[in-house]
Formats: structure tokens, C-alpha cells, sequence
């Protein structure tokens, strides 16, 4: 009798201490983290806004995380260097998904990265949000890829519609148009949707010519686009030739109507301050600018953040051009998590495609395609900058946004000889 008894109280002991060893671990699983996965260039040719964004991604983090997190844990970034190179990222994506086993997928970040990774992603049937990818998904038709890029559906012919419609607003309106554009994936892709873009506008194209990636003597090419008289110049062009561009138009005296284009090494401040009142007169595809019509929730205080830790880091100080997408494409992921209850990628998919997300990068919706339903590029020209302080580039009273009509926060100056002036 007292052996069985002392059976069942050995059973009940056991049971109890079970118990609670389930107990004490059952919050441990609940509160481990949710891995976010992404590859990222943190050295290389795109480097500098790949650490821009990558900052906006853990001030996102940050932020998630003192609210709670998603799901009531905490979340956690996975992400490794791609090193600028294409060719690394494929492998980044299949450790994340088969080694990490990241529960979530944010990126990559620029086309030529976000193209290799799609078959890897698609392969294990995931959901992610690309950042800064131009018309990926055309030749993948995934349903659960997305886009966090303002062009929307137009693809690249949202990098110079709004151009040309400010230029067919003139009077009299100009007739003649160069294009010129660097021999590399964006430029030769912006300047062919430019190119349809003035076909469709009327405009005569008399100059329509590329360069080789690396030329650094702008000079000879600017002489040759002022030889042949057009009305309007449209450069397609990276950072480096950006400024040689445009300090060689100076030196020459380029005298045009309209000048700019998607000129993308305007969209970092430190371009920017450094060519200073060079810039007066261009009008330019941009991004994202902080003008008071676009200050969505949640962006002011993003931005406060990113430029309190930019200095330290060597980067942007001001960050305007890339943090908004990055930090919104975790904003957009974070809603449907919470929305649907779920890390499981079709419903998250499911959800993002029927919902609309506010976020600092203004409201969105996907299409099917994984595009923004509408575009939202802004076409803005510079006036009146002088010296080349950092401070006149804080706010948009040198930086006039002309374009879309609903977002415009000045006039143009034209002809460019006239802007110069201002």
C-alpha cells in the first residue's frame, strides 16, 4: 500500500515538475525573435545607400521592437553583405531561407540585386519587398513579390514623363531635345523610356548618344550636345558623370532651354553641397524630399533619428532620397504581420495586395504586378542656391518640387539661362 502510494505521489511529483518545466519554457518560445532576412551593399559602388537604408531598417526595428514587437516578439535583422555584386546574392537568399531560416523577407535593395534573387525566392515560395527595383517583376510575374519604388507601374517611364510635361507647358513650347546617357543598365533603361517619352510628346530627338561608365571628361560630350542646338538636354546619368555633367555645362556655358534629367547623383546631399550653385536651373527626377505636402506621419520623426546617427556612420546626413522606401517596406510588412495574425507568406501576400498601407513614405497600394498603383515621382528644379552649405538642402526652399501638380510647391524658372541667373 505505502510503495503504491508512494508511486502515485512519484507520479504527481513528476507530472508537477513537468509542468512546470513546459511552463517556464513556453514563454521562451513565444518570445523568440521574428528574423528578418535581407541581403544588403554595405561596400561597393552602391554602398552608400545601402547603409542608408540599412539604418532606416533598424530605426524601424528599434521602433517595432519598444511597442512590443510584432506578435508580441521581439524582431530581429539577418542580413549579410552583397557586396554591390549581383552575383552575391543568390547565395545570400538561399542561406537566409534554408540556414537562418529568417521568418520574413525584406529586399533586396537596386535592381541588379533584386533580379538575381528572385528564382531563389521563388523557389521556396516566399514573400518579400524589394527596395528600389525598377520593373523587376516583369519578367518573373510573382505573385508575391512587391515594389517599394515611387515610379509605380510606369517603370521607367515614370523617370521622365513628368519632365517633358513641364517642358510641353512652355511657351512657346520647345521642339528639340538631346539625350544623353551613360552605357549601364540605368542609364541606358531611363534614357529609353525618356526617349519614348518625347516621342510621345512631339519633341524632335537631334542628339541621342551614350558615353562609356567611368568617363570623367564630360567636356568633349557637352560641346557635342551644344553643336547640335536642341531646345531641351535630358541626361541619363550615375553620381560620378553627374558632376561631371554639370561642371562641364558650367564651363561651357551650355545654352538650352531645359536642362536635367534622371541625374541620380543629385539625390545625395553631399553632391548636392558640393556642386552648390552649379545646380540652379536643373530640372531633375527626384525621389523623396521633404516638402510640406509630403510630410506623411511618422516621416518627421524617422528622419530625426536617421540624422542624429548619419554623422557617425559616415553617410548621408540627411538621407532623404532612400531611407523613407526602406523604413516604409518594413512599416508595410509589419501591418500585414499584425493584420493577418501570421508569418505565413500567401496570406501575407494576400493581404498586401487587397490592403492599402499608411506609411512615411505617404499612402500605398500594390497592383498585381507588386508595383504602386500609382506613381508618385517628383520632378523638382534648383533656385536660388548659393555657397555650398549643408543647411539650404534641409528644407525644399531651393528645391521646388514642379511636378506632379497635386505635391507642387513652386514654379519653373525657363528658360535655364534665366534660372542660372536666380
Amino acid at each position: 500500500m505505502f510503495a503504491t502510494t508512494r508511486r502515485a505521489v512519484s507520479r504527481a511529483l513528476l507530472a508537477i515538475l513537468l509542468a512546470v518545466v513546459l511552463g517556464a519554457m513556453a514563454p521562451a518560445r513565444a518570445a523568440d525573435p521574428i528574423k528578418v532576412g535581407f541581403s544588403m551593399a554595405l561596400t561597393g559602388a552602391v554602398a552608400p545607400n545601402g547603409k542608408q537604408n540599412l539604418l532606416a531598417l533598424e530605426i524601424w526595428r528599434d521602433e517595432v521592437n519598444a511597442k512590443g514587437g510584432l506578435l508580441g516578439r521581439p524582431v530581429e535583422l539577418v542580413y549579410y553583405d552583397d557586396q554591390s555584386n549581383p552575383n552575391n546574392v543568390p547565395g545570400i537568399y538561399t542561406k537566409l531561407i534554408s540556414v537562418d531560416k529568417v521568418d520574413l523577407l525584406i529586399g533586396p535593395y537596386a535592381t541588379n540585386m533584386i533580379a538575381p534573387a528572385m528564382p531563389v525566392i521563388m523557389q521556396a515560395g516566399k514573400m518579400t519587398i524589394g527596395m528600389l527595383g525598377v520593373n523587376v517583376n516583369r519578367q518573373f510575374n510573382y505573385s508575391r513579390y512587391f515594389s517599394m519604388v515611387p515610379g509605380g507601374d510606369e517603370g521607367t517611364l515614370a523617370f521622365s514623363r513628368g519632365w517633358f510635361e513641364i517642358a510641353a507647358a512652355q511657351t512657346p513650347k520647345p521642339k528639340t531635345v538631346a539625350l544623353i546617357a551613360a552605357d549601364a543598365e540605368f542609364g541606358k533603361t531611363a534614357c529609353d523610356g525618356a526617349r519614348e517619352n518625347a516621342k510621345a510628346g512631339g519633341f524632335e530627338i537631334v542628339y541621342d548618344k551614350s558615353y562609356p561608365p567611368g568617363t570623367t571628361d564630360m567636356v568633349p560630350i557637352v560641346r557635342a550636345i551644344a553643336a547640335a542646338n536642341p531646345d531641351l538636354v535630358f541626361a541619363c546619368a550615375y553620381p560620378p558623370d553627374t558632376v561631371g555633367i554639370v561642371r562641364a555645362a558650367n564651363e561651357i556655358g551650355l545654352n538650352t532651354k531645359m536642362f536635367g534629367g534622371a541625374m541620380i547623383g543629385l539625390l545625395a546631399t553631399p553632391i548636392k553641397v558640393q556642386l552648390g550653385p552649379l545646380m540652379n536651373g536643373l530640372v531633375i527626377m527626384e525621389s523623396f524630399i521633404p516638402a510640406p505636402p509630403l510630410d506623411f506621419p511618422g516621416l518627421k520623426a524617422m528622419l530625426e533619428k536617421y540624422q542624429a546617427k548619419a554623422p557617425s556612420l559616415g553617410i548621408d546626413p540627411l538621407g532623404y532620397g532612400f531611407t523613407p522606401f526602406a523604413y516604409a517596406a518594413g512599416q508595410v510588412l509589419a501591418q500585414a504581420v499584425e493584420a493577418t495574425k501570421s508569418l505565413d507568406h500567401d496570406k501575407l501576400a494576400d493581404y498586401v495586395h487587397a490592403h492599402k498601407f499608411s506609411t512615411v513614405a505617404g499612402e500605398i497600394a500594390f497592383g498585381k504586378d507588386g508595383e504602386w498603383t500609382k506613381s508618385r515621382q517628383f520632378f523638382t528644379q534648383f533656385q536660388g542656391v548659393s555657397g555650398n552649405d549643408l543647411a539650404q538642402f534641409r528644407d525644399t526652399a531651393h528645391q521646388m518640387i514642379l511636378w506632379p501638380p497635386e505635391y507642387k510647391t513652386g514654379n519653373v524658372i525657363y528658360p535655364y539661362q534665366d534660372a542660372k541667373k536666380k
